[in-house]
Order: C-alpha cells, then sequence, then structure tokens
C-alpha cells in the first residue's frame, strides 16, 4: 500500500489518499482508500473517509507519488521510477542556453 500519495483531480482541490496498488500504464481506473484533504478533513463530496473509491482516470490530472510512499511500497518498479524522479538535475541541465533565450527575444 502507498500512503498519503496526492490526488489531483481535474476541477477539484487535490486530495490525499492511500493506494492499494503502484498506477500502471494500461489502467483506466484508481482504486484507493482513506481519502481526505490536504489538511486532513473529509471532503465533501463523500460520506466515510475509510470508503474504497474508484476514480476513473478521466477525471484526474495527475497523481503525485513521493519518494519515500514509494519505497515504502515495496515495488522495485515504482521505487525506481521514484529515485529517478527525486534526483536533482545535473549542473549541464540547469545551464542556461543563451542561443535558445536569443532566440525566443527576437521572435
Amino acid at each position: 500500500m502507498i500512503r498519503n500519495a496526492v490526488v489531483h483531480l481535474t476541477g477539484e482541490q487535490p486530495v490525499i489518499v492511500d493506494l492499494f496498488d503502484p498506477p500502471r500504464a494500461g489502467d483506466a481506473l484508481l482504486l484507493c482508500t482513506n481519502m481526505r484533504t490536504l489538511d486532513g478533513r473529509r471532503p465533501v463530496f463523500i460520506d466515510e473517509v475509510g470508503s474504497t473509491f474508484v476514480l476513473p482516470y478521466l477525471h484526474i490530472r495527475f497523481i503525485e507519488i513521493r519518494p519515500e510512499r514509494a519505497e515504502a511500497a515495496g515495488d522495485a518498479a515504482t521505487t525506481g521510477v521514484a529515485r529517478e524522479a527525486a534526483e536533482p538535475a545535473g549542473d549541464a541541465d540547469l545551464e542556461i542556453d543563451e542561443d535558445f533565450l536569443r532566440r525566443i527575444r527576437e521572435a
């Protein structure tokens, strides 16, 4: 189980949920439980926080899983992805491409 993942719903404020499984590429639905707002309260659109929720990906903008949450789930594939995303970019990635900026200014 991945605890405290942040689900950003389309047209709604983000909610914190516990995921049963990490999201997969072929999934159409997100299965989760323990839904609450960022301040820990029950969202107005649900009756019971502890219910199981099935959210279609059509209504989800993106899902935020922090690296420590993915590692706690014990899924090697998810952990590897989360680690790669958490690693800071090298100095070469942070350098400003002056030629690119010049072309933007001239456009």
